[in-house]
């Protein structure tokens, strides 16, 4: 799973580590209905499972939920349900058994209603142990089952889950979509998404059907939101040698996704953020995201780790396999790129994390990227050769199995005389990372050794550089290194690095005209016409940088600049299009008539109305714009009990902020009565810490 900010913890219960050695459950069938209007679920579930040995009490996890008309093998039976598990404790036997109930519950996480009416979406979040809050299954992953589900919902809808869809059909106002599973997976990878969405299909080289969706008024952005989605999944059959298992594979962004995807069985989601145009593609594309959730397909969802302390065989092996990927498609310069930019953050993470990757409270950059790094150092030892045949290996041993650490290492073993006992020691075992020896296999390629050089001129005066650096921007290397010239000249004064400057510009890498951008805070007026051309660049990052800096410096000149940028939205998050209206809002004697207007629809995108990324976006700027507008304090209290918590801790962060002040504190004191009951607690606790 790619998490923007992600800790993993998974520690199976020992009642259930008893259970898995003594009852086998083989499917899960559940007809499931959702109440959007009341936010809940409801379903008849049939199981089947076999007792393998003597057992007092079977339990299925199941959080807040109520069950009736429950039979096993045909037979009602007593139960108990303890508000966290159904218990079974008659009427089952050894061998094979049948179970079936109904439930409903209203899940207050892992079941989320987004939007409403036409723009209603309705998805799920099971990473780690939360699916049995809207569907009574297993925390533990070592218990794989294979699933069925049909959902029934408005026919005007479409409705994904894990599995080929069998069958179609209608009942009314209502359809019923049924999906089944072939083979089995852990509890957490079960998924529903549900919308209005555009639909396009393509064939894997091996015949797998990939489906891609897009809420329909994003229908014109499929080309670039999947862009390279074909040849990462050929690539990954290829590069594993373990043929894709699922049958079919299909993916949907969800507004308001919690990360930045899941790799559900058959069906990842995630993230709105990542869908884009042509122009947003060069600022925020999904292909390192699509290709690790596509390797989790294997990498966690054919074989699952059997704990936390083993979690870095998935995240590890699916940010490593992104990597390749990437390298694939970009090549070795930005691979290693990738790689050294990791290296760096995992050196300055390691001053203060002393956790290692083999262990349970392992940081998501640990497991992540550190597990990454590890494989390298694996790959890079042993050879990609003898790398990819203990891989397949290894997939082919424990396919839809549980796997521990020991069990890759001895595929390690099987192909090669490398030490895995000492690499353990080393960066399984051992906190912080392991600098020379990452070092050491990135200078092997002439970029990486090409970047450290002029890395290193960075306290050396321009007078010592400047032929040098005159040359590298002139020269095709790769952008990082045009980059680090463009920084390290970012404070000296213009017109000593103007010819560099203007050199830079003619490239046609877009990265290294918005290095120029990023580092040219102020120039003469004889530059403007040259800084006025980043405007038109196919970045609306580089476009936002500019417009600041414009306004900013030359004030006469804003109603040009804002003629010029009336039309743009930007990313997701609207960037451009809020920046707009506050420089509109911002900018004296600008359209005076039509501030109004201007100041409604800023705050409009403040509202429930909108995603959290753009309603952050609004309450930002305008708190910039007037710190008094009760209608803005109050949009912040909204979003304390959003369910994205990144969004959450921004309003909670910014109240503790504000309350500082006294006339602040005194409003929202003011507003507690009127708000509901949720709203209200976590407002107290900011008033009253």
């Amino acid at each position: 799973m790619r998490r923007l900010l992600y800790t993993f913890l998974l520690v199976p219960s020992c009642l259930f580590s008893q259970q898995f050695q003594k009852v086998d459950f083989k499917t899960l069938n559940a007809t499931l209905a959702l109440d959007a209007a009341h936010k809940k679920i409801s379903g008849h579930v049939t199981y089947t499972f076999e007792v393998l040995s003597t057992i007092d009490t079977i339990r299925i996890d199941a959080k807040n939920m109520a069950f009736s008309n429950l039979k096993i093998n045909n037979t009602v039976a007593e139960f108990k349900n303890s508000g966290k598990e159904l218990q079974l404790y008659k009427g089952f036997k050894k061998g094979k058994n049948t179970l079936m109930f109904d439930y409903e519950a209203t899940p207050k996480q892992t079941l989320y209603f987004i939007g409403e009416k036409d723009h209603l979406q309705i998805w799920t979040q099971g990473q780690g142990k939360y699916t049995s809050h809207w569907l009574p299954s297993f925390d533990d992953v070592n218990e794989k089952v294979v699933f069925g589900l049909s959902i029934s919902y408005d026919k005007d809808f479409d409705v994904l889950s894990n599995g080929k869809l069998k069958n179609m059909s209608d009942n009314g106002t209502q359809k019923l979509w049924e999906y089944q599973m072939d083979k089995p997976m852990s509890s957490y990878l079960a998924m529903l998404a549900i919308g209005k969405f555009a639909k396009q299909t393509e064939t894997a080289a091996s015949g797998t059907p990939l489906e891609m969706y897009l809420s329909k008024e994003d229908a014109p952005k499929f080309e670039y939101t999947y862009k390279y989605s074909k040849a990462i999944f050929d690539f990954f059959e290829k590069e594993i040698g373990f043929k894709y298992p699922w049958g079919i594979y299909r993916q949907v962004p969800v507004r308001d996704f919690l990360y930045g995807g899941m790799e559900n069985t058959t069906s990842t989601i995630f993230s709105q953020d990542y869908v884009v145009d042509e122009i947003g593609f060069n600022d925020r594309n999904y292909i390192n995201v699509n290709a690790h959730e596509l390797a989790h397909q294997w990498f966690g969802d054919v074989i699952t780790a059997t704990s936390g302390k083993h979690h870095w065989l998935q995240e590890g092996f699916a940010t490593y396999y992104a990597l390749l990927a990437e390298k694939e498609l970009f090549g070795e310069d930005h691979f290693n790129w990738e790689l050294y930019e990791i290296a760096e953050r995992l050196q300055q993470a390691a001053k203060t994390d002393t956790i290692p990757l083999l262990n349970e409270k392992a940081s998501s950059l640990t497991f992540y990227q550190k597990g990454a790094w590890a494989l390298h150092v694996l790959r890079e030892n042993i050879g990609a050769k003898n790398f990819n045949k203990a891989v397949k290996k290894y997939l082919e041993k424990y396919a839809f199995k549980n796997v521990n650490t020991a069990n890759f290492l001895a595929e390690i073993n099987a192909v090669s005389n490398y030490d895995t006992k000492k690499f353990q020691e080393v960066w399984l075992e051992k906190p912080g990372f392991e600098v020379t020896e990452a070092l050491g296999i990135l200078k092997k390629n002439k970029f990486i050794q090409q970047y450290l050089n002029v890395l290193s001129m960075a306290d050396k005066p321009l007078v010592e550089k400047q032929s040098f650096f005159e040359e590298t921007i002139q020269s095709d290397a790769y952008y990082p290194v045009r980059e680090e010239v463009l920084f390290q000249l970012q404070s000296v004064d213009f017109s000593e690095k103007e010819a560099i400057v203007k050199q830079a510009m003619l490239s046609k890498d877009i990265k290294v005209r918005q290095a120029v951008a990023k580092t040219l805070n102020k120039f003469p007026e004889s530059f403007r016409p040259d800084f006025e051309t980043f405007l038109d660049d196919k970045s609306y990052v580089t476009r936002e940088i500019t417009l600041n800096v414009l306004w900013s410096q030359f004030p006469d000149d804003r109603t040009k600049y804002l003629d010029k940028s009336r039309n743009w939205v930007g990313m997701n998050d609207k960037n451009l299009r809020i920046l707009w209206l506050t420089m509109a809002l911002a900018t004296k004697d600008f359209e005076p008539e039509n501030k109004p207007a201007y100041y409604d629809e800023l705050l409009s995108y403040a509202s429930p109305d909108y995603e959290s990324s753009i309603r952050q976006n609004a309450i930002t700027n305008l708190l910039y714009i007037n710190t008094n507008d009760t209608n803005v304090l109050r949009a912040l209290v909204n979003p304390l009990t959003h369910h994205k918590w990144q969004f959450s801790k921004f309003a909670r962060d910014k109240i503790r902020e504000l309350v500082k002040k006294e006339r602040y504190r005194l409003y929202f004191l003011e507003l507690l009565p009127s708000l509901q009951d949720n709203e209200k607690a976590i407002l107290e606790k900011l008033l009253n810490p």
